[in-house]
C-alpha cells in the first residue's frame, strides 16, 4: 500500500552554518511542519515496488541540490539533482525579506509586520511554485510540502 511521505528529513550538517536563533528556529519548525503532515511521491518505480514512506535528505553539492531518497530503513532509493541557478533570485529575495521581518517583529507597528510578513509570504509561495515545477516528472508534492521544503533549502544556503 502507498504511503507518499516524508517520515525523516536531514539537511547536510557539512553545508550549513548557523547564522542566529531565528534561523535556526525556522528551521525547526519547517522540519516539525514537514513531518506533521506531507504528500512526497517520487515518481520512478523503485525495486521490489517500494512506494513509501520515504528518508529524505537534502545537500548542496557543487551549485546543485541533492535529495537523497531513502526507504524507512535507509536504503537509497535515488538522488536527485536539481541546478539551483533558477532558485537564487528567490533565495536572495526570502532571506532578504526574512532579514526585514526578524527585525520589523522586534520593533515595528502590526502594521508593518503584517505588510511585512504578506510580503514574504508572497515570495515563500511563489518558491514553492518554481519548486513544484522543476521536480514535475521526479517527485511529486503538494504546495505545503514545497514551502517547506523551501524554506530547508534556504537553511542550506546560509553562511554566516
Amino acid at each position: 500500500m502507498a504511503d507518499p511521505r516524508i517520515i525523516a528529513v536531514e539537511l547536510d550538517e557539512r553545508t550549513i552554518i548557523w547564522r542566529n536563533a531565528d534561523v535556526e528556529q525556522e528551521r525547526r519548525i519547517a522540519i516539525f511542519d514537514l513531518l506533521e503532515g506531507n504528500y512526497f511521491a517520487p515518481r520512478r518505480a523503485y525495486a521490489g515496488g517500494y512506494d513509501g514512506p520515504y528518508k529524505v535528505k537534502l545537500r548542496v553539492e557543487e551549485g546543485r541540490l541533492a535529495i537523497d531518497i531513502a526507504t524507512e530503513d535507509d536504503q537509497l532509493l535515488e538522488t536527485i539533482i536539481l541546478g539551483l541557478a533558477s532558485f537564487r533570485r528567490a533565495i536572495k529575495d526570502y532571506f532578504a525579506i526574512c532579514d526585514s521581518y526578524f527585525q520589523a517583529i522586534r520593533q515595528a507597528s502590526a502594521q508593518q509586520i503584517e505588510t511585512i510578513d504578506m510580503a514574504r509570504r508572497g515570495i515563500h509561495n511563489n518558491a514553492a511554485e518554481l519548486l513544484i515545477e522543476r521536480l514535475e516528472g521526479k517527485i511529486e508534492v503538494d504546495f505545503d510540502t514545497a514551502r517547506r521544503l523551501f524554506t530547508l533549502i534556504c537553511v542550506l544556503h546560509i553562511r554566516g
